[in-house]
């Protein structure tokens, strides 16, 4: 017996995802502006030209959202029957490869700077009238840029709990993190300025190695996700509550002698795959439609159920699946 479960989203994350949605345009229109700001005072320092890129990377994650939004709103059809809602996962995967493309060439670039030490100059301009080293304009332009992210990034990881939603979780992980970026790309200048060349390149590797690092995480997790890994939570560091409680509800009906269940990831919903083997020979169609609402009825994200009469159940053994998770390091 299987069903499809709800196509349109409880009113309070339908709510959270307006939400999401309007802040994460917000945020797109800030970065864009802290993006020309930076392009215009950042001189030949190599760390500032390293933050300039990693402020237009920042948005993959966003726009990979925006675009995949309306496009896990459409409809199952016989093409795609079970929707389309893979479209978050394949977007989390896009924005992880770019990131682990470009930080792995920025790293590449600051650790063949520091080789060659090289020596950036920067220089003076006019300001009102009067001549000032550039980079106090370039760290007071850095100073306040890093206001944004300290905000912006708890409201967007808030949300990416609520809504279970782990592109939005690495996107907000991203936010969070900038200020060191920002932070970085200033003692990068105060290097050049006290005459220590080698500090604005160690800092571009350092944020160019956190731009890696993110494409690495992302690119990871959203592998996982796609391969059909088990349910995890938004951070991919547990196992998701809900199938648990699924096996749970399963073994409490009065028919069901053993039951276990499998939950495949769709991207921002869930479909379950259960298994039941029943205590008599003769089950209902009422029963397994009864068992199919209770498990619909357990977490907004469980979207298909499916829920089989088998004779005996393989399940895999708990302890040799401990032992292969801390082999590959999975969560």
């Amino acid at each position: 017996m299987s069903r499809t479960g709800r196509l349109e989203l409880p009113e309070q994350q339908e709510r959270l995802l307006r939400k999401a949605r309007n802040l994460e345009w917000a945020v797109l229109a800030y970065t864009a502006v802290t993006i020309t700001v930076v392009a215009l005072v950042m001189g030949n320092s190599q760390a500032m030209q390293t933050a300039w890129v990693e402020d237009i990377l920042s948005t993959l994650p966003q726009i990979a959202f925006l675009v995949a939004l309306p496009i896990i709103r459409r409809k199952p059809t016989a093409k795609h029957p079970y929707g389309y809602h893979r479209a978050m996962g394949v977007g989390h995967l896009v924005a992880g490869v770019a990131l682990l493309a470009v930080g792995a060439n920025l790293c590449f670039e600051a650790i063949s700077g520091l080789v060659k030490q090289e020596h950036p100059p920067i220089g003076t301009m006019q300001l009102f009238g009067m001549t000032i080293w550039q980079g106090w304009v370039m760290i007071a332009v850095m100073a306040l840029i890093v206001i944004g992210p300290l905000i912006y990034g708890p409201m967007k990881m808030k949300l990416a709990k609520q809504l279970d939603n782990k592109l939005l979780y690495a996107d907000a992980a991203m936010a969070k993190a900038d200020w060191t970026t920002n932070a970085g790309s200033i003692v990068g200048v105060l290097g050049i300025g006290l005459g220590i060349w080698w500090l604005d390149g160690a800092a571009a590797l350092f944020i160019s190695a956190s731009i890696l690092w993110d494409g690495i995480t992302n690119t990871r997790g959203s592998v996982l996700d796609l391969m059909d890994m088990r349910a995890t939570t938004y951070d991919q560091k547990q196992p998701h509550p809900v199938h648990g409680r699924v096996d749970e509800v399963l073994r409490g009906l009065r028919w069901v002698h053993h039951a276990a269940s499998r939950i495949r990831d769709e991207g921002q919903v869930f479909h379950v795959e259960a298994y039941v083997v029943p205590k008599r020979a003769k089950v209902k169609v009422s029963d397994l439609d009864r068992a199919v609402d209770d498990i619909l009825a357990l977490d907004w994200r469980v979207q298909d159920v499916s829920v089989s009469v088998v004779s005996q159940l393989d399940v895999p053994d708990e302890e040799e699946e401990r032992e292969e998770q801390r082999g590959r390091g999975s969560p």
